[in-house]
């Protein structure tokens, strides 16, 4: 969902902050306004212009109730590779409001039998900028989602920047969303 809805965090507040990557605590009383909320997280910015990552798990901060945490998902239909990408476009830019599929940051993605009924899934991704502090966050959260299907052992997930990321990267959709026709 986008919206920019106006908040006050309830209690001190774990974040990570927006294009570091760095871990801040955000203090109660801070006034947020909620730029995006999609996946599992929320986009806030401060009054002072901060941009800051806020986790599911820390919704009661923004005053929105807390997901429970998403179990181990079981096997649906269709193919193992089409429920892996149906779960990257479940991880999203913190500051686009576009999962990474679409926006063109997954390189190479491939599933990989290890007997058993159990596989792995090796993931090249990228970043829209080669200086964005966000790469390890991004990462960790394509990693946790893959890890979630029950037929996934492991998830590695490695950040490239070759060739660089381009606006021409993105599917024709996610260039119609962000208004570049």
């Amino acid at each position: 969902m986008y919206n920019h809805e106006a908040a006050t965090l309830t209690r001190e507040c774990g974040a990570i902050q927006i294009p570091d990557g760095d871990p801040v605590v955000i203090p109660a009383g801070t006034q947020v306004v909620i730029t995006q909320q999609l996946g599992s997280s929320y986009t806030v910015m401060t009054e002072r212009g901060a941009m800051f990552r806020i986790d599911e798990q820390n919704a009661d901060a923004l005053g929105k109730e807390v997901a429970s945490r998403e179990p181990e998902i079981a096997p649906e239909a269709g193919s193992l590779e089409d429920q892996v990408w149906g779960q990257l476009k479940k991880c999203y830019d913190p500051e686009i409001p576009v999962n990474v599929v679409d926006l063109g940051l997954i390189y190479n993605c491939g599933v990989v039998e290890l007997g058993d009924g159990h596989h792995r899934v090796d993931v090249k991704m990228t970043l829209t900028a080669p200086g964005c502090g966000m790469g390890p966050v991004l990462a960790h959260d394509v990693k946790t989602r893959l890890e979630r299907l029950s037929e996934i052992e492991e998830a590695n997930v490695e950040v490239v920047f070759d060739p660089p990321w381009n606006q021409n990267m993105m599917t024709e959709a996610a260039r119609l969303q962000l208004g570049f026709f």
